[in-house]
């Protein structure tokens, strides 16, 4: 199954842990849905949205776990994006890994540490 991501603040994973599931960030609550990005969107997602932020995680989520929940919607410039109108199980979670950032200040994705 493709992975899906979620980019997150290690204390609101570490609380969604505890309880079995994440509700979303603030601004997933806002909107109504919780925002992921696939591979390509990451590095994309992560400059534009988190720049400057430490403590984050990147959350690998299975998206044939999420049902049709799971809509992949037009978003900046045309692609799609998936979005979660639900909360998110943790059982539908892959891996976690820490996102540090760069000399830069952008949190670096798998491809930039690798």
């Amino acid at each position: 199954m493709p992975l899906i991501y979620k980019i997150c603040p290690d204390a609101l994973w570490r609380e969604a842990e505890a309880a079995g599931r994440f509700s979303g960030a603030p601004i997933d609550l806002a909107d109504g849905y919780i925002h992921l990005s696939t591979g390509s969107q990451l590095r994309e997602t992560a400059a534009k949205h988190f720049a400057g932020q430490p403590g984050l995680l990147l959350i690998a989520v299975d998206d044939g776990r999420l049902g049709e929940a799971l809509r992949y919607e037009p978003s900046r410039g045309g692609a799609l994006f998936p979005h979660l109108y639900a909360t998110l199980d943790t059982k539908a979670i892959r891996w976690v890994q820490a996102l540090p950032l760069g000399r830069d200040g952008l949190p670096m994705t798998p491809e930039d540490i690798a």
